[in-house]
């Protein structure tokens, strides 16, 4: 009897897609050459990038890295080309990058900065990633003391002694916050520490010192150059701008008047102000409200005056994640009965940090961009730098190639920033799914 079935009693074998679809070639029909348009598009944008790559890779690969001069560079591309070309002198970069890198260090001091950046590095790692060991704060808390010290020398005892400023402030709080309440604990912990500082801590250094001498070679502010100085600024307003951020986007959204219109008074005025004027306003205006004698350091007033500009913008954007989420996350906390820190700690602050990632991470690159403007109040970074290489006699007329190179250095930086913060948003799936 015949089968007379309408449906296939077997599987077929699987069967390998189209060539057309997978592969560079899938990918390639996919994004370059999905329809008409988009080829002519394709085409004319592959033409423009030959035509300026030829142009540009002759003249960064028959460069020159070993010449003492400019004129030694163009002497040497008469003798190879004869043309009358000139092609980038790197040699500058040979004999100049350890000055862009470490600004006015001694070569054996190089390891100073070198070692506080990779403190920095094992600083950040555990809150960068949340997996590592908590163990890793401890060396996050250590250096923010120590870091300071290999920068900028001196006493050993300095660090140590500022650090305990912090355990007696945080004793005093703990004590006083049982018997008087977390608030009161808190004032009463930072007036324990300022007093510390301010009272104590000069005359105990100056006596440890003395008893058991330890230092490193001091290393003036105003001496301070090259990227040491950017990355130094940098990782200062990035690490102090977030905290103080949190706090100034919970005050603008909060109910009290008072705070609400201090915090709201202070964003508004930061971010109306360009960041250069208030670089001004650090290196030369403050010396005048200062009383008589009074040094406070330009270095630290910058950083100052950077952080808050910083938390200024990133307070906004922060405030931007906030309002965005559902009014139900207030009202499930609320539910469950948590206070308000508990419920911003918890269930607020987390999700609207999420949403917040793209924008504060932007602030940061821009910050980190922005510590170049400090060469205009006469501080030396890699811009300074090669500003200060420019003037000299030998390498005068050197342009593309120092500002190519200190141009690479920070694209690496804030390329590093912008895939982490692509890579967060993956773990934290930001966004609805």
């Amino acid at each position: 009897m015949a089968d007379l079935s309408y449906v296939r009693l077997e599987m077929l074998p699987q069967k390998e897609p189209p060539r057309s679809s997978v592969g560079v070639q899938g990918w390639m029909r996919i994004n370059l050459f999905s329809s008409g348009a988009n080829t002519i598009l394709t085409i004319v944008a592959a033409v423009l990038v030959l035509m300026i790559l030829a142009s540009i890779l002759p003249w960064i690969f028959g460069g020159v890295w070993n010449a003492s001069s400019l004129s030694e560079c163009r002497e040497i591309f008469a003798e190879r080309y004869g043309n009358g070309t000139e092609y980038a002198c790197w040699a500058v970069i040979k004999d100049r990058w350890h000055q862009i890198i470490f600004g006015y260090y001694a070569p054996d001091q190089y390891w100073r900065p070198v070692l506080g950046f990779l403190l920095i590095l094992l600083a950040f790692a555990p809150v960068l990633f949340p997996k590592l060991p908590s163990q890793m704060f401890y060396i996050t808390l250590a250096s923010i003391f120590i870091y300071p010290w290999l920068i900028w020398g001196g006493t050993i005892w300095s660090p140590i002694i500022a650090a305990l400023g912090v355990a007696v402030g945080y004793g005093v709080y703990v004590l006083a916050s049982r018997a008087l309440g977390s608030l009161i604990g808190l004032l009463l912990g930072c007036a324990a520490a300022i007093l510390w500082w301010s009272a104590i801590s000069g005359a105990l250094t100056d006596a440890l010192s003395s008893t058991i001498p330890a230092s490193l070679e001091t290393m003036s502010s105003l001496n301070l150059a090259g990227f040491v100085l950017s990355i130094t600024i940098g990782i200062v307003a990035i690490a102090a701008s977030l905290p103080l951020a949190i706090v100034l986007a919970l005050g603008r959204q909060s109910d009290m008047w008072i705070v609400n219109k201090l915090c709201t008074g202070f964003i508004e005025i930061i971010r109306g102000v360009p960041l250069i004027t208030l670089l001004f306003v650090a290196t030369v205006l403050l010396n005048y409200f200062l009383p008589r004698g009074v040094e406070f350091d330009v270095i630290l007033r910058v950083m100052i005056l950077v952080t808050l500009f910083t938390a200024a913008y990133i307070a906004e954007v922060i405030r931007g994640g906030l309002a965005a989420l559902p009014k139900g996350q207030y009202e499930a906390a609320d539910a469950l009965g948590l206070t308000y820190w508990q419920a911003q700690r918890l269930i607020i602050l987390p999700q609207a940090l999420k949403i917040s990632i793209p924008g504060i991470v932007s602030n940061f690159i821009s910050v980190f961009k922005d510590t170049t403007l400090v060469s205009i109040v006469a501080l030396n970074d890699p811009l300074g730098i090669a500003n200060n290489i420019r003037a000299n006699s030998d390498w005068n007329g050197i342009v593309w190639e120092l500002y190519g190179f200190i141009g690479l250095i920070f694209w690496i930086f804030c390329f590093s920033m912008s895939r982490y913060s692509m890579w967060l948003e993956r773990r934290l799936q930001t966004g609805h799914h």
